[in-house]
C-alpha cells in the first residue's frame, strides 16, 4: 500500500524521521516539513551539526572514489540512512555504470524510503539489518545476489560503528565484516571522537545523534584498532576534512572542529 504522497505506507509522516532529517542537512529533497521543523531546531542549538554531516558525507564520496580508482566496483553500505543526492550508488556508478551498492540500515524508515527511490535500479539492493548482528546482515546481503564476496568488495562504515556501545563488542563485529572479504577488499570509517574537542562539542555530539542511540566517543586508537591488521592508507586514521582532500582549499585552519576520525584500510591477507 501507498500514502497519497505515493511512499510505502509504513512511512509515517505524522513524525519526524531521523533519517529524513539527515536527508535534509545534507541538501537531499527525501524530507517533509515536520522533519524540516526538527531540523532547524537541532540546527538552533547544535549550529556545528550541518556541516559535520556534510564533511562525513564528502569523506564518503572520497573514499568511495579512491576504492574505484584501486578497482573496486562492489560496495555493502552499512548504516547508510536513505541514499540521498551523491551518495554511494551515484558516485560509484558515475564512474563504474556497473558498480554494485548494497544500502543496510536499521531504520525501518530509511529503509522503505530507500527502496521507493531505488525502485528498478538493478544494481543496487536495500537490506533492513543491524550492524551488531553481522553473521545475519552477512547472510542477507548474500542472499541478495548482487555482491560476489569471492572478488574484492568495499565495505562502508561512515558515521555507524559509534553507534555501537562497548557492551556490544564492536571489536568483534568489525572482526566478522572483515574476515567474510577476500584480499584486495577495503574498509571505510569514520568515527566520532572526544580527542581534539571542547566541552561544548562534546555535549553537542551525544545530543545531536541521528537515532535515539546514544553516540560512544572513541579515540583515534581506538578506531584505528578497528581495521585490524588491514592496511591503513595514507594519510592514515586522521580527522576527515585531511583524510585526501580534493584541495588544500577545502581544508580549514581547525579541521578537528568536525570531532570525527576517518581512515581506509585494505585487506592485504593472502588468500586461504
Amino acid at each position: 500500500m501507498q500514502t497519497p504522497d505515493g511512499l510505502p505506507s509504513e512511512i509515517d509522516l505524522s513524525r519526524p524521521s531521523a533519517a529524513r532529517v539527515y536527508d535534509y542537512f545534507l541538501g537531499g529533497a527525501h524530507n517533509f516539513e515536520i522533519d524540516r521543523r526538527l531540523a532547524e531546531q537541532i540546527a538552533a542549538t547544535t549550529p556545528h551539526l550541518p556541516a559535520t554531516m556534510r564533511a562525513g558525507r564528502e569523506f564518503l564520496r572520497r573514499a568511495v572514489r579512491v576504492l574505484l580508482d584501486a578497482g573496486i566496483d562492489q560496495f555493502l553500505d552499512i548504516g547508510s540512512g536513505i541514499p540521498t543526492v551523491g551518495n554511494v550508488h551515484e558516485v560509484a556508478q558515475a564512474a563504474n555504470p556497473k558498480a554494485r551498492v548494497v544500502y543496510v540500515d536499521i531504520d525501518p524508515v530509511a529503509v522503505a524510503h530507500s527502496r521507493e527511490l531505488l525502485t528498478g535500479d538493478e544494481l543496487t539492493g536495500v537490506l533492513h539489518g543491524d550492524l551488531r548482528d553481522p553473521e545475519r546482515l552477512l547472510a542477507d546481503a548474500r542472499a541478495l545476489r548482487l555482491l560476489d564476496f569471492d572478488r574484492p568488495l568495499g565495505v562502508l562504515l561512515a558515521g555507524v560503528v559509534h553507534f555501537v556501545p562497548d557492551t556490544d563488542r564492536p571489536a568483534d563485529v568489525l572482526a566478522a565484516l572483515r574476515s567474510a572479504t577476500v584480499p584486495g577488499s577495503h574498509l571505510v570509517l569514520s568515527h566520532s571522537t572526544f580527542e581534539d574537542q571542547p566541552p561544548e562539542m562534546l555535549d553537542a555530539q551525544r545530543l545531536s545523534a541521528r537515532t535515539a542511540t546514544e553516540i560512544t566517543l572513541r579515540s583515534r586508537a581506538e578506531i584505528t584498532g578497528f581495521f585490524g591488521d588491514w592496511t591503513l592508507l595514507p594519510p592514515g586514521v586522521v580527522h576527515m576534512e585531511l583524510w585526501r582532500p580534493d584541495a588544500p582549499s577545502e581544508v580549514a585552519a581547525n579541521p578537528q572542529r568536525f570531532g570525527a576520525f576517518g581512515g581506509v584500510a585494505r585487506n592485504d591477507r593472502s588468500a586461504g
